[in-house]
Formats: C-alpha cells, sequence, structure tokens
C-alpha cells in the first residue's frame, strides 16, 4: 500500500524539480533535470534521478486530448524516446560519481527531450 504512495509523492517530488530550459524552442520540448542535490553513486540516489527523468519525459510529451486510444500511444512511444535521450547523460553522470567526481552547479544537470 505504501509503494505507490511513495512512488507518486517521488513523482511529484520529481516534477517541481523539473526545470524548463531557458534556451527551449517552440518544436524542440526539453526540460533540464538536476541532479546536483543527489549522491550519484547511491541507488537511492540514481533511482530518484530516474524518477526524475520519468517526471520530465511526462512533462515533454504532452497532448491536449490523451482519450484517443492511438493517440495514447503515441504519447508512450514519445517517453520512453525521451527517457531513451537522457540515457547516455545518465550513465556518464553516474559512472562519473563512482568514480569520485564531483559535478556542482549548472553542470550537474542533464537534459529530457521529447523526439
Amino acid at each position: 500500500m505504501l509503494k505507490p504512495i511513495t512512488a507518486f509523492a517521488a513523482l511529484v517530488v520529481a516534477s517541481a524539480l523539473v526545470v524548463p530550459t531557458v534556451s527551449q524552442a517552440e518544436d524542440t520540448n526539453s526540460v533540464r533535470v538536476s541532479y546536483a542535490d543527489l549522491d550519484l553513486a547511491s541507488g537511492g540516489g540514481q533511482q530518484t534521478l530516474q524518477v526524475r527523468i520519468a517526471g520530465a519525459a511526462h512533462t515533454v510529451c504532452v497532448w491536449d486530448d490523451t482519450k484517443e486510444l492511438q493517440l495514447e500511444k503515441e504519447i508512450k512511444v514519445c517517453r520512453g524516446d525521451a527517457i531513451a535521450s537522457a540515457q547516455p547523460a545518465y550513465d556518464a553522470a553516474v559512472a562519473a560519481a563512482r568514480h569520485g567526481t564531483v559535478i556542482i552547479g549548472a553542470g550537474a544537470a542533464l537534459t529530457v527531450t521529447a523526439p
């Protein structure tokens, strides 16, 4: 019973931490996700960043009318692609943390982009 509530709470917090990029163009929907407050060498920090990335994917892949079944499928594909777009940056950040490299400030962020 607590897992769904905890997951939902984590998603709400992650959504609040997803910051739209300043250079966001109208034809490219992307958000910047900070991990400056996370210890990516720990499993908990990695999981929190994954939740933030998923929240960003929900932010960048939104259509007005999601009641149409085909549109729901397209949204799921978009979100999967958006999460995949952040995977290389996620992998690099985790690897850097495991090797003791600390990234601070604005550099401790990755971008999630809708296709």
